[in-house]
């Protein structure tokens, strides 16, 4: 069976869309081009320390933060608390709507990455959910070559991923040692990108060049299973992130992303009414 090869379409080095004393915040995966991402919204690239944020409300959607370096509290206003560590992924639900904190353990801040995933419109109010991911627990695999995977959602080399998703999504943290090379089989129409977190690599059937912070996009191919091949030429670290399109309509609009204007206004409406609740 011949396998389509994916190339890489596109590559961006993250935006700054936010920078003072206490944070700097670059978009890996720009908001707003909706139908082009999709599912995904939007990654951004962060560096705070404590009081960046405070409190904020949720619906509609969910947030996948990844932790670079550094330890992050987090709270809920459904009674959840917590505290990740460098490598830990937390998979947030947002659904039908939630009060989130989320701050830095230290005064020397925390580096994440913090992808907004979509949701299907059929579970655009589902309940609150988190999902601590934690990386020494996380399902995991090696191959001969010696690059490690971890899978923190959907399937690769015979591992299932620890998270469960609302649709059919991948997330893999891939270590190559310099000079290995690893290959992912990936569904048919398939979207989705891959993000260096450190090393140098060439990526897809073009072997096209990608550095620490590059987000490289991957081919679209609708109609079959396809491969998309990495090259370590240092030690490389990437995330792969791939998912089915929704194809839906997105109204988004601050912490909302809902499907229509009055979706968006009905939002507002629960937030200000206090069904969201508070962060006690």
């Amino acid at each position: 069976m011949n396998i389509p090869q994916r190339r890489i379409r596109s590559t961006n080095q993250p935006q700054t869309l936010h920078h003072d004393a206490i944070r700097e915040g670059r978009a890996a995966v720009m908001p707003g081009h909706w139908e082009r991402h999709d599912p995904f919204l939007s990654m951004m690239n962060d560096h705070f320390k404590p009081g960046a944020f405070g409190p904020h409300p949720h619906r509609g959607f969910e947030t996948i933060t990844y932790v670079i370096n550094g330890d992050l509290a987090h709270e809920d206003s459904k009674g959840g608390s917590g505290i990740l560590h460098a490598g830990d992924v937390q998979w947030m639900t947002a659904g039908e709507g939630v009060i989130h904190n989320e701050s830095p353990v230290h005064d020397s801040g925390v580096h994440v990455l913090q992808l907004w995933l979509n949701l299907p419109a059929e579970h655009k109010l589902t309940p609150f959910r988190y999902q601590d991911l934690r990386s020494g627990s996380v399902p995991r695999f090696q191959t001969a070559e010696g690059a490690n995977v971890k899978v923190f959602a959907g399937e690769a080399g015979g591992v299932s991923g620890a998270a469960q998703t609302f649709s059919p999504v991948t997330f893999l943290e891939i270590s190559l040692p310099a000079g290995a090379a690893f290959s992912h089989r990936l569904n048919a129409d398939d979207n989705g990108f891959l993000y260096v977190l450190s090393g140098e690599g060439r990526f897809g059937a073009e072997q096209s060049v990608g550095k620490q912070d590059d987000t490289l996009w991957l081919e679209h191919i609708a109609g079959s299973a396809s491969d998309i091949t990495i090259a370590a030429d240092s030690d490389l670290k990437v995330l792969l992130l791939a998912g089915q399109p929704l194809r839906e309509a997105v109204a988004a609009y601050g912490p909302f992303v809902m499907n229509t204007r009055e979706q968006l206004a009905e939002a507002f409406a629960a937030y200000q009414s206090g069904a969201f609740g508070q962060i006690t």
